[in-house]
Parts: structure tokens; C-alpha cells; sequence
């Protein structure tokens, strides 16, 4: 009776299953099939089904129909005792070493059927473990996302009705510095940096409107001629700001989000604040790794604010520099972060010397693309927030720390493969384990500051002088 109640509960959970699909798929012939359905037990999700009286048959049915057709009885064979003693039927290939040999073979001795039951119980316990030990690993960092969304929450409460509302008296307190370090909350991270940058070239959304009708007047007029180099009076920023290199570097910004891609979301956006802010800054003109600064204000802000940010961005000293390949100030950059890097890895710092490996070979993809394309875009937006409360200093500290990081494996590399693993990143870097090492970076030399470092290797370089040292008169 507990069979047949069984069956008939799969019946009808068929059944309802079936009418699900029926009515959702072929509305239009719910009505044809309905009384089909109804009057089967079983049914079938495409075509229709005859009905019968049985239409499922156990097994022993199937075996009667067979042995008075064919007049011949059906033996089980028989199985080992043994077998009858398993707790579970094991779901993978590890049982096989419990399984009897084949009747061609010579038998299991008792010892060899022992031993073999003992070595299966010890591989059964062992994946118990590891499955154990997996589950709690699961939890622990269930347990430390929900803990960090907690304070993610917290912390958008502080500076939601706290901080923004009273930001000039705020900004510098040690309390707000400190939560500063934390990482901003993503709701309110955009507005925090377009503070924190600000606006000194008074851009208004206006402005950009203008821009970007001048920029999209180029992109047609360009379209029109058969090459850029055919058109007379066009200079190099100009070329530069062509339509066709935009679109190459926009099409490798994040390629595995898909959003900055042609038919993504923020393609045109991106593709917009680049093409309005190389008519805004001709002399700079546009320049690959460009794409990625903007493509990280475009998730952060609305597209007018994202320009305004953008622009007063690269009008840092340090972008503006590196961003106008400007040679003689981004060696005295280099040279001002050798100085820190000696102070504070030397070691490593030595290791480097011995292979010639200056830091522009590492460093220029980083500053570039205030390292959107290096690190995890998560790990990259925590350094922009630091990056916005300390200034350049603070990308040249993050390059200390990466360095500091990965000191025992690069102590280990030679030319090619340093530079190549500098390149390229682990992917698994933590933000945990980065800031902590950024952390243990002292940015002082002797009682010099960045600033003051700075200020000196300005005065001891000369301007074209590529081969001086960086070390600082005591």
C-alpha cells in the first residue's frame, strides 16, 4: 500500500509538473490537451499521450511478463555476504577496491579483503575531513562577508549624516582618516573623491556639454576624409584624439565586465568623456591608460561629474607629467621613489640594482592607470580612496607595498622575469594582505617627508641628467 500511495504521489506530482509546462509554453492548446492529461497518469511534455490503465510497471511485473512469455525463469544471481553489510552505497570509483575480482581471477584472500576494507574505511575518512574542513573554511568566510558588509553599513551611516554634511571641518580629523583607510562605502565613494579632487578648473556640466559637441564634430569630419594623415593642420593631439585609437582603448578597458565594450552600457559614456576631454586639453591630448581612469569615474559617478573629476584628475602634477610624457619630471618621480624604496626595502632594493631594473619598467603602468588595470578593480577603487586623501605620495607608497608584498619571490627572479611578474599581477592579491604591507611602508627619510625628498631631488637634478644617482645629501 506504501508503494502504490508512493507511485501515485509521483503520479500527480508529474501531473502538476506537466499542466506547468503546458500552460505556460502552449497556452494555445491548454484546452486541446487538457483532457488528454487527465485522463493519464503519466504525461508527456511534447505530443500526446494515450491513455493507459498501467503505465508504470515495477520491476517484478516486468520480470512475471517476461518468464510466461518465454517460459523461462529469471535467478538473481547471488550476491556476496559481505556486501550486505554496508551503512551506504558508495557513490564514486573508491569503492571499487571493496569489490570482488572477476570470476577468471584468483579470489580475495581474507587478510587481502581485510586489509583492502581497512585502506577504503581510512580514504572514506579522510574525505570526511577534507569535507569538514572545507565546510568550516565556507562559514569562516561567510562569516567575515556578512561581518564586513556589516561595517560597510556603518560606515555609510557615519559618513552619510556625519562626515559629508560637515566635510571642511571633518575632512582632516584623525577619527575620519581613519575610517578613510577602511575603504569608503560604495554608496557614497563617488561623491567622497569628486570632494576630495575637486574642481580648481571651475568645469560645469555645461562646459562638458560644449566639449563634447566639438568632440563629436571631429569624430564626423574625421569620418568623412579617407585618413587622418590626409587631412592638412591636424597635429599630433589630434591624431591622437582620433575616433579610431579611442575606440582600441576603450575595447580593452575591463574587458571582463563587458559594460565598456561596443554595446555595453558605458560604452558610449566612456567613449564620450575621453573624446570631450581631448577637445578640453588639445596639448594633452588623449593617451592609452587614459580610458581606464575614466571607465573607474564612470562606476563610481553620473557622466558630467565623472568628466569634472577626470579632468581635474590628470591636472595633478603627477598625471600631468606622466600624462604629457613629460621625461625630465618623471625621472625626478622615479628618482624621489628609489629613495624610499632603498629606506624601506633594501634589500630588494639592491637585488633590483644588481639587474639594472629601474623603476619605469614597473611603475609607468601603474601611475598610468592609478592601478585599475593591475589590481582587482575592488582592491584599485580602496587605493583611489587613500590615493584622494593623501595625494601622489600614496601611489608611490601602494608600488612600495606591492614591492613589499612579493619581496621573497622576486629576491628569487632575474631581469626578464621580475619585470614580467610586475607586469602581470597575481590575481589572488587581497586587499587585507596589500594594506597591510602599504602599512609597514615608512614614508620618510631620515626626518625628509615625500614632499621635502621631492623638493630636493628637484634641486640636484638637473634638467636632462638621466644618470644621476637619487641618493640625498645628508
Amino acid at each position: 500500500m506504501d508503494v502504490r500511495r508512493a507511485q501515485n504521489n509521483v503520479g500527480q506530482k508529474a501531473l502538476g509538473l506537466g499542466q506547468y509546462f503546458i500552460r505556460n509554453l502552449f497556452p494555445k492548446r491548454t484546452k486541446e490537451l487538457k483532457s488528454v492529461v487527465h485522463s493519464a497518469p503519466g504525461w508527456k511534455l511534447f505530443g500526446k499521450v494515450p491513455p493507459r490503465e498501467n503505465l508504470q510497471k515495477t520491476s517484478k511485473i516486468i520480470q512475471q511478463e517476461y518468464e510466461a512469455r518465454t517460459g523461462r525463469t529469471c535467478r538473481p544471481q547471488p550476491q556476496s555476504s559481505r556486501r550486505k553489510n554496508f551503512e551506504f552505497e558508495p557513490l564514486s570509483t573508491t569503492a571499487l577496491i571493496l569489490e570482488d575480482r572477476p570470476s577468471n581471477l584468483p579470489a580475495k584472500s581474507v587478510e587481502e579483503a581485510l586489509r583492502h576494507r581497512q585502506e577504503y574505511d581510512e580514504m572514506v575518512a579522510e574525505a570526511k575531513k577534507r569535507e569538514i574542513k572545507e565546510a568550516h573554511k565556507r562559514k569562516k568566510i561567510m562569516k567575515e562577508r556578512f561581518k564586513q558588509e556589516e561595517n560597510i553599513a556603518n560606515a555609510m551611516v557615519i559618513w552619510i549624516n556625519e562626515i559629508l554634511p560637515n566635510w571642511e571641518v571633518m575632512r582632516s580629523t584623525r577619527r575620519v582618516r581613519e575610517l578613510w583607510w577602511q575603504g569608503l562605502p560604495p554608496s557614497v565613494r563617488g561623491k567622497v573623491w569628486s570632494l576630495a579632487v575637486g574642481n580648481e578648473l571651475n568645469i560645469t556640466p555645461e562646459l562638458y556639454e560644449i566639449f563634447l559637441s566639438r568632440a563629436k564634430e571631429r569624430w564626423k569630419s574625421f569620418s568623412e576624409t579617407s585618413s587622418e594623415n590626409d587631412t592638412e593642420g591636424i597635429s599630433v593631439a589630434d591624431r591622437e584624439a582620433s575616433l579610431e585609437l579611442i575606440k582600441l582603448d576603450i575595447s580593452r578597458t575591463f574587458p571582463s565586465l563587458y559594460i565598456f565594450q561596443k554595446g555595453g552600457p558605458y560604452h558610449d559614456v566612456l567613449h564620450s568623456i575621453l573624446g570631450a576631454y581631448t577637445c578640453y586639453r588639445p596639448d594633452v591630448g588623449y593617451v592609452q591608460g587614459m580610458s581606464f581612469i575614466a571607465a573607474v569615474l564612470i562606476l563610481n559617478l553620473e557622466e558630467s561629474d565623472a568628466f569634472i573629476a577626470f579632468a581635474n584628475l590628470l591636472n595633478k602634477p603627477c598625471q600631468l607629467a606622466f600624462f604629457r610624457v613629460d621625461h625630465s619630471m618623471m625621472l625626478k618621480y622615479f628618482a624621489t621613489f628609489e629613495v624610499f624604496f632603498e629606506e624601506n626595502l633594501s634589500k630588494l632594493f639592491l637585488h633590483f640594482k644588481s639587474y639594472s631594473l629601474t623603476p619605469d619598467i614597473y611603475l609607468i603602468d601603474w601611475i598610468f592607470t592609478l592601478y585599475s588595470k593591475s589590481l582587482p578593480l575592488d582592491l584599485a577603487c580602496r587605493v583611489w580612496d587613500v590615493f584622494c586623501r593623501d595625494g601622489e605620495e600614496f601611489l608611490f607608497r601602494t608600488g612600495l607595498g606591492i614591492l613589499r608584498l612579493y619581496e621573497d619571490i622576486l629576491l628569487q627572479m632575474d631581469f626578464i622575469h621580475i619585470a614580467q611578474f610586475l607586469t602581470k599581477l597575481p590575481e589572488d592579491i587581497t586587499s587585507e594582505k596589500l594594506f597591510s604591507c602599504i602599512a609597514a611602508i615608512q614614508m620618510q627619510n631620515s626626518t625628509k617627508k615625500w614632499t621635502q625628498v621631492f623638493a630636493s631631488v628637484m634641486k640636484d637634478i638637473k634638467e636632462g641628467d638621466k644618470n644621476i644617482s637619487p641618493a640625498l645629501k645628508s
